[in-house]
C-alpha cells in the first residue's frame, strides 16, 4: 500500500487507475526510445528516396536551361541592339549546387559586356543606369512572352534614357500590351504618348496628411 501511495504522490495522481494510465504512457515512450534507431533508419531511407527523385527532376531542369540559354542570349542581344546597344553581349552560366531551390539545384550567373572586346562582369557592376534600364526591359519582354502574366508594371524603367532610345523602349512596351495589361510609370513624353489611357499621379495634403492621388486624364 505504501508503494502505491508513493507512486501516486510521485506521479501526482489520486488512484491506481490513474497510475495504470501513467504506466501505459511511460511504456509507450520507452518503446519509442528503444525503437528510435529503426525509425531513424526508415526516415533516412525516405529522405534518400525523395532526394533521388528530386535530383532527377533537377537534372531535367538543368538540361532544359542549357538548351534555352543560347536562344535567350540571342533574343536579349537583338533587343538591346535595337535599343542602341549594338555591342551588348551576355554570358549566362549555370552553377550546379548541392542545395534544393524551388526551381532546381542551379545558381544562375548573368554576366554582361557593353562594348566590343570588353570583359564580362556582373550586371550591377558594369552596367550604367541607362544600360540597366534597357537590359531590364529586354529581360522582361522575353520573360513575358514565355509566362502567362495578366499584368506587368514598369516603375520608371526608363531611368537614364531619353530621345530616340526612349521611343524604342515605348515601342517594346506597346508591343507587350498586345498580350497583357501594361502599366508604365514614366516622366518621358515619348513613352507616355504610346499609352491607351493616361493617369496623373500627384500628392496633396488632406487634413494635414499627405496623400497620393490618381486622376484620369482626357485626350486633350
Amino acid at each position: 500500500m505504501q508503494l502505491f501511495y508513493n507512486l501516486q504522490k510521485k506521479h501526482n495522481v489520486n488512484s491506481n487507475k490513474e497510475l495504470l494510465t501513467v504506466l501505459e504512457s511511460l511504456s509507450e515512450k520507452v518503446s519509442q526510445v528503444e525503437s528510435a534507431d529503426v525509425v531513424i533508419n526508415e526516415k533516412e531511407k525516405e529522405i534518400e528516396d525523395v532526394s533521388g527523385k528530386l535530383d532527377q527532376i533537377a537534372l531535367k531542369i538543368t538540361e532544359a536551361r542549357k538548351k534555352v540559354i543560347p536562344s535567350l542570349k540571342k533574343e536579349l542581344q537583338v533587343l538591346l541592339s535595337d535599343l542602341g546597344m549594338e555591342n551588348a553581349r551576355f554570358s549566362i552560366n549555370i552553377k550546379p549546387t548541392s542545395h534544393y531551390f524551388s526551381n532546381g539545384k542551379d545558381e544562375l550567373e548573368f554576366l554582361f559586356s557593353a562594348n566590343k572586346g570588353g570583359h564580362f562582369g556582373e550586371l550591377k557592376k558594369v552596367a550604367s543606369g541607362g544600360e540597366l534600364s534597357r537590359i531590364m526591359l529586354a529581360v522582361k519582354k522575353v520573360l513575358s512572352e514565355n509566362t502567362q502574366l495578366p499584368t506587368i508594371i514598369f516603375d520608371e524603367i526608363d531611368t537614364g534614357v531619353s530621345g530616340e532610345i526612349s521611343n524604342k523602349m515605348a515601342n517594346i512596351m506597346q508591343d507587350m500590351s498586345k498580350a497583357m495589361q501594361v502599366f508604365t510609370i514614366t516622366n518621358l513624353p515619348q513613352i507616355a504618348a504610346k499609352g491607351d489611357h493616361h493617369f496623373k499621379v500627384f500628392k496633396e495634403d488632406v487634413n494635414e496628411v499627405t496623400q497620393t492621388q490618381l486622376k484620369k486624364l482626357t485626350p486633350e
